[in-house]
């Protein structure tokens, strides 16, 4: 019997996971290299070209289950450089895809975006910008088992599950905007902070029959702060901090990374750092980069009461960026603090 009531209970969480989708949203701990996600306002806003390309992979949890699998790739671009006075136009699209669970819930995104980047006086820089996109979720319900299908000695898969599911996948269009403010008053310092709200228009989402559950996605509130600061003629010090707010719950990121010039010239640079996340996990982090290359490796030591049945394994996670000139006589637009 206690046995029967065990599997009850992580039904019941189960359950509750799927009528509330939202809660293990698309998220990296380097929520620094996956800018177009955390805000539409820094599409074309790139510190070392006017192009950049992007791919994150992340692995949560795999020693405690069936693992988070997160994976995206990304790009985008400045435009109209030479039109508008002092200003920019950024493109840009992302597609992610993420993997969890027994039943192998698959979350599939795709989005483009759009924001423009004005200079306002000597030492500043607004931007705006929005994405629309495209999420599909779907679940094999064929890989669980439910409360109903416990005939006393065994879970008898052949048994109807008598669950109110009328469809293993739904899809529906998403809203995101945001906006940034970056201050350089000299080369030596910079500072960033932006806002982004995202599932605006709250789109419905859900397996279940119509009216059983509140459907509608809720709207997901991101602030950061960012700053650069030159420390010597090799050293670059990065703080951090980001917040996210979906209804009660928050997430809340910070630390920061420094790089040491290895070549003289900015070319070769070494990556450390190391985040918290609030009653989560400490993540340290170690990156290389050459040539308009960065590769960043992070790993999520979790903090939190999970570390006594994970042995403080939490996730690991690595990003490839390439930023460059397309049109090397135009140099480069976004304030920055370089080597």
């Amino acid at each position: 019997m206690k046995k029967k009531f065990s599997y009850c209970l992580l039904f019941a969480i189960a359950f509750g996971a799927l009528s509330n989708l939202s809660a293990q949203d698309l998220h990296f701990s380097q929520y620094f290299n996956s800018p177009l996600l955390v805000n539409p306002a820094n599409t074309g806003f790139i510190p070392e070209g006017d192009y950049r390309v992007g791919v994150n992979y992340r692995n949560q949890w795999a020693n405690v289950g069936n693992p988070y699998k997160t994976f995206s790739v990304y790009g985008d671009g400045q435009l109209f450089g030479q039109r508008f006075e002092n200003g920019w136009l950024g493109v840009g699209g992302a597609l992610l895809r993420d993997v969890a669970g027994t039943g192998n819930l698959t979350t599939t995104r795709a989005f483009g975006s759009v924001a423009y980047h004005q200079a306002v006086g000597l030492g500043s820089l607004v931007s705006a910008g929005f994405n629309v996109g495209w999420t599909n979720k779907r679940i094999d319900f064929t890989k669980l088992t439910f409360d109903n299908q416990w005939n006393g000695k065994f879970f008898d898969i052949s048994a109807p599950s008598g669950e109110p599911f009328v469809t293993n996948q739904v899809n529906y269009f998403t809203l995101q905007a945001g906006l940034n403010y970056a201050y350089y008053p000299n080369e030596n310092t910079y500072l960033n902070v932006g806002f982004s709200a995202s599932n605006i228009n709250q789109p419905k989402e859900s397996f279940f029959s119509p009216g059983l559950v509140d459907t509608r996605v809720p709207t997901r509130l991101t602030t950061f702060v960012n700053g650069s600061f030159r420390a010597s003629d090799a050293w670059i010090v990065n703080p951090n901090i980001y917040v996210s707010k979906v209804t009660t719950a928050w997430e809340v990121v910070a630390g920061g990374n420094a790089q040491r010039d290895l070549s003289g010239d900015g070319n070769t640079q070494l990556i450390m750092g190391a985040y918290y996340r609030v009653s989560d996990a400490i993540i340290p982090m170690v990156g290389f980069q050459q040539n308009g290359y960065k590769l960043t490796f992070s790993y999520d030591a979790t903090a939190s009461s999970l570390k006594n049945y994970n042995q403080t394994r939490g996730a690991y996670e690595f990003s490839i960026v390439k930023q460059g000139l397309i049109d090397k006589s135009r140099g480069i637009k976004c304030p920055a603090v370089r080597f």
